[in-house]
């Protein structure tokens, strides 16, 4: 299948694999699945990607109908990826398959789901992966950025958004200049997260300062429907009117990190990490760090939590060789 940022359902339907296009009928149920039924546009290139590597390994063991599909066939295709990719990877394929099949059996496709029965690998997670700066880095690397030009405004208010509101980089970058608003006599900002949800936040008074400045030294305050994160035009360091994108911010993040001396690998959601782990090392609550962080669950939110990342080395430095 197609793996494109932009889909189109005349365009999904022309390259379908033969699998999900026996027939008009099916072809235009496995279309709004994956136009109408997922509207995360990454879940949806993912869940693209996943489904298309099912449909070419069916066609390679002569699986030419839906209906030939059975358990034993998801069962052997998921333990035959166990070998070659990470066990989430492998549990996110099957989950792919599942709905797919799901939607074609509420659409009266198929009569069963032949992935329902079929167990994905056990993982358990009790400790995120995402890299996390100490405080003192996070201060250092804020502190580093020259604010006498646009450009330096933008990065620390980005950057500052990300810490203490605890917002993803997607919804960040997805901020109009609107979305700083001010209610009573404190800024706030307001995220458009996933979903379609809308995550409202006051601001720090740190990032209200960092924000303030920004739109000033750049002078956008006043074009409230435009991006709040916006490119620049070349070489010039002035800003234009498209938003930053997520390679983008990624990019600025290693070169700022590189500028300040920080030598801990840093990605767009370590800052994200930082600021939940600072709020909950300083006596915040898991319940409020979840609501602030717009998780589902207060386990999401632990996965972040990298106290016990100090406590580990304090132990460590005991050994006195």
């Amino acid at each position: 299948m197609a793996d494109k940022g932009m889909i189109t359902g005349q365009h999904m339907t022309a390259v379908l694999p033969p699998l999900f296009a026996p027939d008009a009928q099916t072809a235009e149920r496995v279309v709004e699945f994956f136009t109408a039924q997922i509207r995360n546009p990454n879940t949806r290139k993912a869940y693209l990607r996943a489904t298309g590597a099912f449909a070419s390994w069916c066609d390679a063991q002569g699986l030419a109908a839906l209906s030939q599909v059975r358990p034993i066939h998801v069962a052997t295709y998921i333990e035959g990826l166990r070998s070659s990719i990470a066990t989430p990877s492998v549990k996110l394929q099957l989950a792919a398959i599942r709905m797919l099949f799901d939607w074609l059996v509420v659409g009266q496709i198929v009569p069963t789901n032949p992935a329902h029965s079929v167990r994905g690998p056990k993982h358990v997670v009790k400790k995120g992966k995402t890299s996390v700066l100490s405080a003192e880095e996070a201060r250092d690397l804020i502190d580093a950025i020259e604010i006498d030009a646009p450009l330096g405004l933008r990065d620390r208010a980005l950057i500052g958004i990300m810490v203490y509101t605890f917002g993803r980089v997607g919804a960040v970058i997805n901020m109009r200049v609107e979305d700083v608003y001010v209610q009573g006599r404190r800024t706030w900002v307001r995220l458009h997260e996933k979903g379609g949800k809308r995550h409202e936040m006051p601001c720090h008074h740190n990032l209200e300062e960092y924000i303030e400045a920004y739109m000033q030294g750049a002078g956008i305050a006043a074009d409230a429907k435009g991006f709040l994160f916006r490119t620049s035009r070349g070489r010039t360091g002035q800003l234009s009117e498209r938003p930053m994108t997520q390679p983008d911010v990624y990019r600025m993040i290693g070169r700022r990190a590189v500028n300040a001396g920080v030598r801990t690998k840093v990605c767009c959601h370590s800052f994200r990490a930082t600021g939940i782990t600072e709020y909950l090392r300083n006596g915040g609550k898991l319940e409020v760090a979840q609501q602030m962080a717009n998780h589902e669950s207060a386990r999401t939110t632990g996965l972040y939590d990298r106290r016990n990342d100090q406590i580990s080395l304090d132990e460590v430095e005991r050994i006195l060789i």
